[in-house]
This record gives structure tokens, C-alpha cells and sequence, in this order.
């Protein structure tokens, strides 16, 4: 069994008798606790995207969290906590002057930008606000780069800060995404580097901010590859790079910095976990001649696991743990192709004597499942949600 599985998720698997997906919020806040004391004095803002849960987030809120929002419904429901106001910013670069309009409504102040299309347009519809400009980033050495949609060169970074000033906004700070899932501290410090430069640059036009936004791509710790191979990323390595960077910037700035990090993934993938079933395994034969072995489960890419072209699950077979296993396609319910992972020669193995209705537990899948869902393609509709308490409600029920 999966170290990562501790003895309540294992049981809320075991107990389970209908699909679900099952989010531990004691060991969500395990892990902020850890990345607190990890980046001391950084802010953590969630980014929402990764897992818009109601509780989830209510258990960060409490736990001190604020929320990366990325359009004003997200911002309603990370408000909805309780929060206040300046914990939350509109971090998506990307929005409309309604969708600016809208966030300025709701009480934030604080948006990221990228190009002096979107500056001029925030100081139209939300005047006097603050405004952070993420750079561009390589992406190289994650799972998923984030390179080209979002983010600037340097020397854009400075005009547009610059315009910002101008148009009587507070040009407050630089941010960055290495990408998610990073794999390699190299990648951090790269960004680093970037947002040296620009500082540098700044501070020449006696431009000083006050924070710099180190964005998302901390990674899990419970994936594989395609090839189904441990990812086994160097936390370590990466939050020493993280604070070095921290301290270097600080001493580049000449004036006090804060930091921000919007985790996503690294916060709440490895503690949800998915009870799915078998539909069939089957065997058949290719037009290359080649027999396959194919198992079908209840839970594909369009109802919780969106994110298989690039990962391989962890799965378990809870009631075939003995016995012979063969190598197999897994592919979800649906009649789309692109339902399946484990593709051509990356294929899994499964115990030859799984039947149509066997429980499967699908590990590390805490992150995305439920925000890439469909609402019901070919009619397999969503997961529904179940949640382990959060420490503080497990005391107040033992109370």
C-alpha cells in the first residue's frame, strides 16, 4: 500500500461501497502547516483552481490561508469563507473589462497583469488598485510548462509597471510560474534570476515594490509517470533553492520584500484519493496482430482523472492484493479515445482476475478532479465529494 495513504484515508476507501472522491482536510492542512514552516514569513494564497471545494478552502481559511482567484465566481466563493478582502487577488492575467469590473465590486484591489492592454484597462475599471506583473518563464523541467499564455519579458515588465505608475495605480509587485508539477530546483532558480534583473531594472526608475508573487508549481509527491515510474521530486532541493532566492532578492530590493506562493497541487493532491470500480477487463486483438489486455474503470479523464495524458495513477486493487497480474491499457467509461492512459507500451499491471464491479482506488488525486470534471459527458456524471474532517472538527466531535 501506498505510504502516502494514511490509516483514515485507507479506511474511508475500504468503507466506501459507491464511487467517490474522498479529500482528507486534516492532511490538507498537514501540508500548509508544513510549507509555512518550510518558507517562513512567505503568504500563502491558494490557488483555487486546483481544488475549488467549499470545505477545502474553509478548512485552509481557517488554518490562515488567503486564495489566488482567477475570476470573479472564485473570488464570491473564496469570500465566502470568510476571508478578508486582501487575502484574496485576482490572480489570472487574463479578464475583461467586466470581469474587472465585477472583481473592483467584490473589494479587490490587488490583480495580476501582463501587458499595458490590461494595466490601462484596470485603471479604467478599478482605479487605485495594486498591480503585479508576472514574468515569463521557461516552464522547462515541469510537467505541464505554462510557457507562452501568460507573462512577460522583463523589459515589458518594467513598461508596463511603469504605465501603471503613470495611470495612478500602485505598481506593487513581480510575479512568476516555473509550471506545474516542477521537477528541478533549476527551474527556481532561473526565476530567480528573472526577477533579479527586473528589479534591478525598477529600481532605476525609482519604481519599488513591495512583494514579489513566487506563483504556483510546488509538486506533489504521490505521481508517476506514464511510463509508470515514481516522479519522486526533490522537495528539499527546491525549498532550499526557494529560500536562498528569497533572501537574495531581499538583498537586491534594499528595501523590505514580501513573498507570496500560490500552491495548488502541492497542498491537496496527494491527500484525495478516488473509490472507482471496474467496468470489464478484456483481451483483444490489434490490426498489428498484437493481443491487448484493456480494463476499463468507472472513472476516466472527463469525471476525475483529467490529467492523464501526462500522469499515471497509483492504483490499487483492494481485493485482489495475491494472485497474477497482466499488463494492461486503463482506460476510462466513456466512447472517447482520449479517455485512456497507460498508452502503447506504458501500460499497467492489473490482477488477471478482476470481475465488472470490483472497487479500484485511484491515489494522489486530489488536485483537479473535480474542477476539470464535465457535468456529464456520454452521461457519466461527476464524483460526488466525501470529506475526512480537518483536525480541529475531529476534536470538536471528540469533545
Amino acid at each position: 500500500m501506498n505510504s502516502l495513504v494514511n490509516t483514515r484515508m485507507r479506511t474511508a476507501l475500504a468503507a466506501a461501497s459507491d464511487d467517490q472522491i474522498i479529500f482528507d482536510l486534516a492532511g490538507i492542512e498537514r501540508a500548509y502547516d508544513s510549507l509555512v514552516s518550510e518558507l517562513p514569513g512567505s503568504a500563502i494564497r491558494f490557488a483555487m483552481k486546483a481544488c475549488p471545494v467549499d470545505e477545502v478552502l474553509a478548512s485552509l481559511a481557517r488554518r490562515g490561508a488567503g486564495f489566488d482567484a482567477a475570476s470573479p465566481n472564485e473570488i464570491i466563493q473564496a469570500l465566502g469563507t470568510g476571508v478578508p478582502t486582501e487575502l484574496v487577488h485576482y490572480g489570472n492575467t487574463v479578464k475583461s473589462d467586466q470581469n474587472i469590473i465585477d472583481a473592483y465590486q467584490l473589494g479587490i484591489r490587488d490583480f495580476a497583469t501582463d501587458s499595458i492592454a490590461d494595466v490601462t484597462a484596470i485603471a479604467a475599471y478599478a482605479p487605485g488598485s495594486r498591480v503585479f506583473c508576472r514574468l515569463a518563464t521557461t516552464g522547462a523541467g515541469a510537467v505541464w510548462g505554462l510557457s507562452r499564455k501568460a507573462g512577460c519579458s522583463g523589459t515589458d515588465a518594467v513598461r508596463v509597471l511603469a504605465t501603471a505608475k503613470v495611470k495612478g495605480l500602485t505598481p506593487s509587485g513581480l510575479s512568476v510560474h516555473v509550471g506545474s508539477q516542477q521537477m528541478t530546483a533549476a527551474a527556481w532558480q532561473d526565476a530567480f534570476n528573472r526577477l533579479a534583473g527586473v528589479l534591478i531594472a525598477l529600481s532605476r526608475l525609482n519604481i519599488r515594490i513591495d512583494h514579489v508573487n513566487l506563483g504556483g508549481g510546488l509538486p506533489a509527491l504521490g505521481y508517476r509517470n506514464r511510463a509508470g515510474h515514481a516522479l519522486n521530486p526533490p522537495m528539499d532541493e527546491i525549498l532550499a533553492t526557494i529560500r536562498t532566492g528569497m533572501c537574495r532578492l531581499r538583498e537586491v530590493a534594499g528595501t523590505p520584500l514580501d513573498f507570496v506562493m500560490e500552491p495548488g497541487r502541492h497542498l491537496v493532491a496527494d491527500h484525495g484519493a478516488i473509490r472507482a470500480h471496474v467496468s470489464r477487463l478484456s483481451s483483444r486483438r490489434q490490426l498489428t496482430g498484437d493481443r491487448e489486455h484493456w480494463l476499463y474503470l468507472s472513472c476516466g479523464k472527463f469525471n476525475g482523472l483529467y490529467e492523464i495524458d501526462q500522469l499515471q495513477y497509483r492504483l490499487v486493487f483492494p481485493t485482489h492484493v495475491d494472485g497474477e497480474y497482466v499488463p494492461a491499457v486503463v482506460a476510462g467509461p466513456t466512447c472517447d479515445s482520449d479517455d485512456t492512459f497507460g498508452h502503447e507500451h506504458n501500460l499497467v499491471q492489473v490482477p488477471v482476475e478482476v470481475a465488472s464491479g470490483d472497487p479500484v482506488w485511484i491515489l494522489s488525486c486530489g488536485a483537479y478532479s473535480t474542477s476539470y470534471t464535465t457535468q456529464g459527458f456520454n452521461g457519466f456524471a461527476p464524483l460526488p465529494v466525501t470529506l475526512l474532517p480537518s483536525e480541529q472538527m475531529a476534536h470538536l466531535d471528540a469533545c
